[in-house]
């Protein structure tokens, strides 16, 4: 079954967002993906891990709240009227530390976070396709920074996320200093 066009314009929406990331990283040398432009910055290895750990949170998020529906609580079906997903929260102004459960780890093989991060974004689809089958409205979890939000919200943030990241990754790289092998 086909899923409703709100749920494939979010996957579509994922997918331009990650492609832009890979485009960034995928050709990177291993020294390359470990440089820092400054001791406070993260590495683009580091920005990989975290934006997969991320993810993997969403998706755990989305396996709990669907644990978490009462029999009946939320309809069953995606509604009809919902044309579009609702958009993100503004966005309060100012940098932001991530929260630690998603801090990631330096040093690790370019390749494995790589790996890592498109066996997550495959898993990613299962729990995104969930979305049409319920009111995704319906299922709420609050967010440390946006406040209140619906699970589609989630998965929105997720391609903000990334794309927000790929500028990180494009400035690392064209920072004085970094690599060029």
């Amino acid at each position: 079954m086909a899923n409703p066009k709100p749920v494939e314009m979010l996957w579509s929406e994922l997918e331009r967002s990650r492609a832009d990331v890979l485009r960034e990283v995928e050709s990177l040398s291993q020294r390359q993906a470990d440089w820092k432009p400054g001791a406070n910055d993260w590495s683009i290895g580091e920005v990989v891990d975290h934006l997969t750990m991320a993810e993997i949170a969403t998706g755990k998020l989305t396996t709990k709240l669907f644990k978490a529906l009462p029999a009946g609580g939320v309809p069953a079906l995606f509604p009809h009227d919902l044309t579009e997903f609702s958009p993100l929260p503004p966005w309060p102004s100012g940098p932001a530390d991530a929260p630690e459960v998603v801090w990631p780890t330096a040093g690790k093989p370019i390749g494995e976070l790589l790996g890592t991060m498109k066996a997550a974004r495959e898993r990613s689809r299962q729990s995104v396709e969930r979305l049409g089958q319920c009111d995704p409205r319906a299922l709420r979890f609050p967010h440390f920074r946006l406040g209140d939000m619906d699970l589609a919200q989630w998965w929105r943030l997720q391609a903000e996320h990334d794309r927000i990241h790929a500028r990180q990754i494009r400035e690392v790289k064209a920072a004085a200093g970094f690599p060029r092998d």
